[in-house]
């Protein structure tokens, strides 16, 4: 299935387009705003709910930031997937890019778990809440690295 997808990727002038002078710098650079997006959106809600930041209310945070880490991650999505359509052969054959890719599907089921069992009540202090940050915040962390890493394995 990833051989009939790199061919695809190769045969629809997509790898050409994505490796491209202009298109991949731009991604690279499009990739990089989004991870400060995200880390700065979400690590910061992180951090308070980790107990840190007590003066600022949890509640308020979220409503702000969450929609800059939202964007932050959209924004690497779609500049991922671009610069995964530029390599995608030797990107499929990293263990630092699958495993990068191991930890973002961590880090979004570890969102979803956060959103829909332990968000109501957001302002309240509870060991699953700051174990879902700490969860949240090292994952995201660990991807910045490995996604800086992928270029030296």
């Amino acid at each position: 299935m990833l051989a009939a997808l790199i061919e695809w990727l190769s045969a629809s002038g997509l790898t050409a387009w994505a490796g491209s002078g202009r298109v991949y710098p731009i991604a690279n650079v499009a990739h990089l705003l989004g991870l400060v997006l995200l880390l700065g959106g979400i690590g910061i809600v992180d951090l308070r709910l980790m107990g840190l930041l007590q003066a600022l209310p949890a509640a308020t945070l979220t409503r702000a930031l969450t929609p800059f880490a939202i964007t932050g991650f959209v924004l690497m999505l779609l500049s991922g997937s671009t610069m995964f359509a530029a390599d995608a052969a030797s990107l499929i054959a990293s263990p630092t890019f699958r495993w990068k890719l191991a930890i973002i599907a961590v880090a979004l089921a570890n969102a979803a778990a956060f959103r829909w069992l332990l968000r109501p009540g957001i302002e309240g202090s509870g060991a699953g809440r700051a174990l879902s940050a700490g969860v949240s915040l090292g994952a995201w962390l660990t991807v910045a690295v490995l996604g800086r890493m992928i270029a030296y394995s």
